[in-house]
């Protein structure tokens, strides 16, 4: 897999708002672009660190994957997001390895991106985005 760089680490939040004050006061990071990304029912805020992107996620219903893992695990780190140049042939590439793939095709995600996750339970039990 031709990784660049980590594209982001994502963030569960219940509510965005709440902690928007510790990321823009505590830590000096502007938020550049809210979102709501309807077919995965989340809405996202984003800052930037040097390279790296921090994304808060905050579930718009309790259906939604994001609302499920915080009601199991509490809010905290939900992803982490790898840059690849084509996430269809990373996608190959690791279930030709034995990865189990959550995402079989690449779909959009936030920010125009073409995403795809990777199961946890072939990743040692870190939920993995691949983004292009």
């Amino acid at each position: 897999m031709d990784i660049s760089h980590i594209e982001h680490i994502g963030i569960a939040v219940r509510r965005i708002d709440d902690h928007l004050p510790y990321y823009e006061n505590v830590l000096g990071l502007k938020c550049y672009n809210v979102e709501e990304v309807i077919d995965q029912k989340v809405k996202t805020a984003f800052f930037k660190a040097g390279q790296t992107k921090i994304e808060l996620l905050e579930p718009l219903s309790e259906e939604s994957p994001v609302a499920k893992f915080i009601e199991n695990k509490g809010e905290g780190i939900h992803h982490i997001a790898f840059a690849v140049p084509d996430v269809a042939r990373a996608l190959a590439e690791a279930e030709a390895k034995n990865v189990r793939l959550i995402d079989k095709t690449p779909r959009k995600g936030a920010e125009g991106l073409q995403i795809a996750f990777l199961h946890p339970k072939s990743t040692g039990s870190v939920l993995t985005e691949l983004c292009q």
